[in-house]
């Protein structure tokens, strides 16, 4: 393997730890979202005891779970993909059908998200944004900003898997051995 397709290796390889890290990590919160859910029914349905807080920290750590683990999700193929023609096809094929995807849906969506959202997420910032509800959390702007990085690991994974794809149609080695 000449050295360009080494430096592509190492980068794919570089950010696939990242996003597997980063998931894993964000898995975590899956578990802390089921104990907040559960105190907030606890604490509300048998000891007549209600938070706005708790409420809206379950819908903070929902969206740091989905829009977090997005990257996760397409590295380990857990998208949503049509399979009746696609898994019969070679891994040529396959890389083919992925580089395609990656370049014409994934990284224009995630481009027109990201520039949809910029405005949306600097005004957030720009006064603090707080929860309109008495007793909120005041951290709006945070929350809002998962949109961006949602995109912005998307598109590194994307763009990992674009690199794979690539690498895969040149010869140089297949889907298991990119991916180790």
């Amino acid at each position: 393997m000449n050295p360009a397709w080494k430096r592509i290796a190492a980068a794919v390889t570089a950010i696939d730890h990242f996003t597997e890290r980063t998931g894993r990590l964000i898995s975590w919160l899956t578990l802390l979202l089921v104990f907040v859910v559960c105190s907030v029914v606890v604490l509300r349905y048998l000891l007549n005891i209600g938070s706005i807080a708790m409420q809206e920290s379950a819908m903070y750590l929902h969206a740091m779970v989905f829009l977090g683990a997005t990257a996760y999700t397409l590295k380990h193929n857990g998208h949503v993909r049509v399979d009746v023609f696609y898994r019969t096809m070679s891994p040529r094929r396959q890389a083919l059908v992925n580089s395609l995807g990656t370049l014409f849906m994934l990284i224009p969506v995630c481009l027109f998200i990201g520039f949809m959202s910029w405005e949306y997420v600097t005004r957030s910032w720009q006064i603090l944004e707080q929860s309109a509800n008495p007793g909120g959390l005041p951290f709006i702007y945070l929350l809002k900003s998962l949109l961006l990085v949602m995109v912005c690991t998307l598109l590194l994974q994307g763009l990992a898997e674009l690199l794979r794809s690539l690498m895969i149609l040149a010869g140089i080695e297949n889907r298991q051995e990119v991916s180790a």
